[in-house]
This record gives C-alpha cells, sequence and structure tokens, in this order.
C-alpha cells in the first residue's frame, strides 16, 4: 500500500471521529464507504471488517471519559451487550456468505433511512430516567436484534443502541450516550474477528484510521462547544451528507 493511502486512511479516520464528536450518533456510517472509495480496499467484505474493528476501537476509546462521568449504566450495559454480540456474531456470519456487490445495495438503503431518521429529529428523546418493568428482559431482546444489524454492516448502530437503551430501560439520555459506546465497542469487535477469522481485517488500515478518528474526536468536541448552538443544522448538513453517499452507492452498485 502507497504512503497516499496511509494519508488517506488517517484522514477518513479523522472525519467520521470528528462528526461523531461534533453531532453525535450516524457517524460510524461513513466509515466503510469511505474504506471503499476513497481508501481504495476494494472488496466490500474486507471494508466491512476493517471499518468494524476501527469502529468498534474507536467506541471504547471514547467510552473512557463517560465512564469516569458515571454516565455508563453497567448492568444495562452487559445484558444489552451479552445479547448483541449473540446478535453481532450471527449477521456478521450471514454477511460474509452474502455477495459483496448485494452487501453494498443493501448498505446505501441502510444509509437512507439512518438519514431520513437524523433529518426527521429521530435522536431527540425526553427519558425522565426511571427504570422500567421487566427492563433486562426488553434489553436482551433489543440488544440481539441491534446486534445483529450492526454485525451485518460492520457498522456502530448507535442510532439503534442509543433509542433502544432508552425504550427497555427507562435511562436518561446522557446515560443511553454513555452505555450505548460499551455496546458499539463490542459488536463491533465480535464482528470484526469474525471478518478476521476469513481474513478480511486489513489491519494497518485499521491502526490508521482509529489513530485518525481519536484526532478527530478530539477537535470535533472542542467545535461542539464552539458550535453548539448550529447542532441541529449541523446534523441535517450530515444526514444530507449521508443521502448523496448512500445515492452514489446505490448507483454505482446497480450499475455494475
Amino acid at each position: 500500500m502507497f504512503p497516499l493511502h496511509d494519508v488517506l486512511a488517517v484522514a477518513c479516520g479523522s472525519l467520521v471521529g470528528f462528526s461523531l464528536a461534533l453531532i453525535g450518533g450516524g457517524g460510524s456510517i461513513l466509515a466503510m464507504p469511505l474504506l471503499l472509495y476513497v481508501v481504495g480496499l476494494r472488496d466490500p467484505h474486507l471494508a466491512i471488517g476493517t471499518s468494524a474493528l476501527a469502529v468498534s476501537l474507536n467506541a471504547f476509546a471514547n467510552l473512557l471519559p463517560h465512564a469516569r462521568a458515571g454516565h455508563v449504566r453497567w448492568r444495562a450495559a452487559f445484558v444489552f451487550a451479552a445479547a448483541g454480540v449473540v446478535g453481532a456474531y450471527l449477521g456478521s456470519s450471514l454477511g460474509k456468505i452474502i455477495d459483496g456487490q448485494r452487501l453494498l445495495t443493501l448498505f446505501a438503503l441502510l444509509m437512507l433511512v439512518i438519514a431520513t431518521l437524523m433529518l426527521r429529529g429521530r435522536h431527540h428523546y425526553d427519558s425522565a430516567g426511571q427504570p422500567r418493568r421487566y427492563m433486562f428482559h426488553r434489553l436482551g431482546v433489543i440488544g440481539l436484534g441491534a446486534g445483529g444489524l450492526a454485525g451485518f454492516f460492520g457498522i456502530g448502530g448507535g442510532f439503534l443502541i442509543v433509542p433502544g437503551l432508552l425504550f427497555g430501560s427507562g435511562m436518561s439520555i446522557i446515560e443511553a450516550v454513555g452505555t450505548s459506546l460499551f455496546c458499539v465497542g463490542a459488536f463491533g469487535m465480535t464482528a470484526a474477528l469474525n471478518y478476521a477469522w476469513s481474513g478480511w481485517v486489513a489491519w494497518p488500515v485499521a491502526w490508521e484510521f482509529v489513530a485518525g478518528g481519536i484526532a478527530g474526536g478530539w477537535l470535533g468536541s472542542w467545535g461542539a462547544h464552539k458550535l453548539a448552538g448550529m447542532r441541529g443544522a449541523l446534523s441535517m448538513l450530515f444526514a444530507l451528507v449521508i443521502v448523496a453517499v448512500g445515492l452514489f452507492m446505490l448507483a454505482k452498485s446497480l450499475l455494475l
């Protein structure tokens, strides 16, 4: 791999980390198309496996400040993640046997769904932070489904995990965000190890992507404070970027 590819991997990782820290969930959905169309990983399965590893490590890195602040509900996190890891393994195993171009088409459709949810303000929730009856049963069922989708596409799945934690447990939004990072890390690592077993992880690219993501996350955190009043506009702009990338991927995969 040429040095230019190394630079592109770090730059793309920085972009994903920056967007995640600046506007919240949804940023990791760009990891796979960036690896595929910018960094130059030609195999969709290789891009998914590498994306899953990078997303997992970035989630665990960003978990630390939330854990120190007491924003992680550990019992709920373990229940959700335990069920979700089973789903992630099953989802990633299914993803490995599906044709790469068909996977790209499904991924493009998923991007359009996520962008629609973002444009409709899907991430704005109101929770009283009160525990709910049968909380762990709910968390297990929802975790299994969220993990399956995350494993299948090699994504973080935060757009499903955060509302799933809120619905299943009644925890506050800040606790759901902090707790979701543990689950994202667990799901992504499960999918990454499953893909790595088949040789579908580009390890050097993954490390470069993670390094860039950490640097971009720091910059995004700084920007989030400076641009707090523009958060809604930034989220809308980012959703439109996801729409554009999704349509591009859909057109490209259908024309092949």
